[in-house]
């Protein structure tokens, strides 16, 4: 018993380390993507070490991990700041999102279970109570969950690692699609509502088509967004800004 005893508690505090990185990766990479950072700005690393309560060396650690998702760039010897993007490589990043979403559409209606199929339409009326009350951050955690479950219901280990490290970077750009339309979010409402319904029908080529097309329009929103509010020429990264989300 004691031997046993031991193991656990060797199990346990292998495994905190790993735990309490996670937890400030995910909470690092939340305060970034929720606008909380200029796009282009330098990561404050001793204001975020105040914030989350850390040292020096875990804050570093995630944001080399934040840097190979292609949210932030380390800058030789100068710290790290948040990436920019241009025009063209926000529509090459959703393009290549599109695709996915398009295929893990058409793959999870042949394998997702009804249990599965339940829980996401569970998931949709909570985030649509989230809508009728503007609480964007909740909206929007939701939809990325959705997301995440349709892809996951797909059950292609390849397109999960494809898509992981895609939709890191277009989070922040997926954050802010509906901030120049004010009716963006009741557009992508309608758009959700009738992926769920084509998912509860599983009807494939329906299913992959609307979220490829769901997708589209969150890219020609953040794009609008850039033509109109950034000087010529010059790159951007519109996903910083607070606003309505997908």
């Amino acid at each position: 018993m004691n031997n046993l005893l031991r193991a656990n508690s060797l199990e346990i505090v292998a495994r905190a380390p790993s735990s309490l990185h996670n937890d400030l990766l995910g909470q690092i990479r939340d305060f970034i993507v929720e606008g909380n950072l200029e796009p282009g700005s330098r990561i404050p690393e001793r204001e975020l070490c105040e914030r989350f309560d850390v040292s020096r060396t875990p804050l570093r650690e995630a944001l080399k991990v934040l840097a190979s998702e292609g949210l932030i760039e380390l800058l030789p010897n100068r710290g790290a700041r948040v990436r920019q993007f241009s025009e063209t490589d926000i529509r090459h990043l959703f393009e290549l999102v599109a695709g996915l979403d398009f295929i893990a559409g058409k793959a999870a209606c042949e394998r997702i279970s009804d249990a599965d199929i339940a829980v996401i339409e569970q998931m949709h009326l909570e985030m649509y109570t989230h809508y009728l009350r503007k609480e964007v951050a909740d909206y929007f955690r939701l939809n990325q969950k959705i997301h995440q479950a349709i892809v996951d219901a797909a059950a292609n280990p390849f397109l999960s690692a494809s898509y992981a490290t895609a939709n890191a970077i277009v989070r922040r750009l997926r954050y802010s699609a509906n901030l120049l339309r004010r009716d963006r979010l009741s557009e992508a409402m309608r758009e959700h509502e009738a992926i769920v319904d084509a998912l509860r029908r599983r009807d494939g080529d329906e299913m992959g088509r609307l979220m490829y097309d769901h997708m589209r329009k969150k890219c020609d929103a953040v794009c609008e967004y850039l033509r109109e509010n950034q000087p010529a020429g010059r790159a951007a990264d519109v996903s910083a800004l607070r606003g309505e989300a997908d």
